[in-house]
């Protein structure tokens, strides 16, 4: 009896061990970001930010995506991973009761020759194609305030090759129809597509470079370019992208609006500080910041949009895992009904805020 529950433990350590080296273990890891912003009109904040009201001035505590996850993978054979990824957006400063709301959570697998598969809610590969392109993101100040297109979708799947040439990578979203059918738009398949080129961390090599096209998702049809490369303490960055509406009905009806939008941007690091500055203009009316500075969407006699943005801020890590930062951005615009000029709301913006990671 003795020698057969020995066996048995003996036999279970093995499993276990046996387990622990094909499978790497579920780390849990997370964000807090909190910022305190100053704003004339409200129009670049977070959403959810607690008693923000657009069109009003106020100083406000804001939640720059704060979030919480889980991940992790296992060897299936000697060539295939099985691959996941849970995580959650936590509110701190909303004033809503919905304290966790969805982010990046998928299953897939994983070869080294065949490249990755996913499945779940992810960012598109369009949105990923951006890169580090953003030096502003997950602020008020990121680009997606003037940019369409900057998806989180769900029921869908991914697909990323192998790097071709230790360079090259071919990536695409797909979007399940029946599960989009409420989305508006007029594509009977939603889909992106990208190619990029270099290390977006711009470390193996000192430049990145992307194409991306979108069909449909997020209500649009788009197609963008991104560069950014690196000179010793300079990085400089430039993004391009064009944008038409696909929905042709109902209150999102949008299919009259196109338009272009780009960036240029430079950092400099200046003994570990990151001095930051951007110029961004957009003409296509489908930007946040349109929409929320006033800007009219469903009337067919839009036209002439022209919305810019000056940002310049710093950050400074003051250890591996937390970060202070700042920035100030401006912004304005204006557009035209039926040949009548109207003036967006301008919105001063100014954030000092501090990021940990754990």
């Amino acid at each position: 009896m003795k020698k057969t529950l020995i066996s048995a433990s003996v036999a279970s350590v093995l499993t276990l061990a046996s387990f622990g080296a094909l499978a790497e273990s579920p780390s849990f890891y997370g964000r807090l970001d909190l910022a305190v912003t100053n704003s004339d009109t409200s129009t670049t904040l977070q959403g959810g930010t607690n008693g923000a009201t657009v069109g009003e001035s106020g100083t406000y505590l804001e939640n720059n995506f704060s979030h919480i996850g889980v991940k992790g993978s296992e060897s299936l054979t000697s060539n295939i991973d099985v691959i996941y990824q849970m995580e959650f957006q936590v509110e701190n400063t909303s004033g809503n009761s919905d304290t966790f709301k969805s982010r990046n959570t998928f299953l897939g697998l994983k070869s080294a020759n065949l490249g990755t598969v996913l499945v779940g809610r992810n960012d598109t590969v369009f949105k990923q194609a951006e890169g580090g392109v953003d030096v502003f993101g997950n602020t008020n100040a990121d680009i997606d305030r003037l940019v369409a297109g900057q998806t989180r979708s769900a029921d869908g799947f991914w697909y990323y090759s192998p790097k071709i040439a230790d360079l090259v990578t071919l990536n695409a979203t797909y979007l399940m129809t029946d599960n989009n059918q409420g989305a508006g738009t007029d594509s009977d398949s939603q889909y992106a597509l990208s190619a990029t080129l270099g290390d977006k961390k711009l470390k193996a090599q000192s430049y990145y470079a992307a194409g991306a096209y979108n069909k449909g998702i997020g209500g649009i049809d788009a197609y963008r370019a991104v560069a950014q490369v690196k000179f010793g303490q300079f990085k400089f960055g430039g993004f391009f992208q064009n944008s038409e509406g696909a929905i042709s009905s109902g209150e999102k009806k949008n299919d009259h609006l196109d338009g272009d939008t780009y960036f240029v941007n430079a950092v400099y690091n200046l003994n570990g500080v990151n001095l930051k500055a951007e110029f961004g203009a957009d003409t296509s009316g489908l930007s946040k910041y349109f929409k929320n500075a006033g800007g009219v969407t469903n009337d067919t006699t839009v036209s002439d949009v022209n919305v810019q943005v000056i940002t310049v801020g710093a950050d400074y890590k003051i250890s591996k895992s937390t970060m202070v930062y700042g920035h100030y951005a401006m912004y304005e615009g204006d557009y035209k009904i039926a040949g009548a000029k109207i003036d967006l709301e301008d919105d001063s913006v100014f954030t000092i805020g501090m990021r940990y990671n754990f």
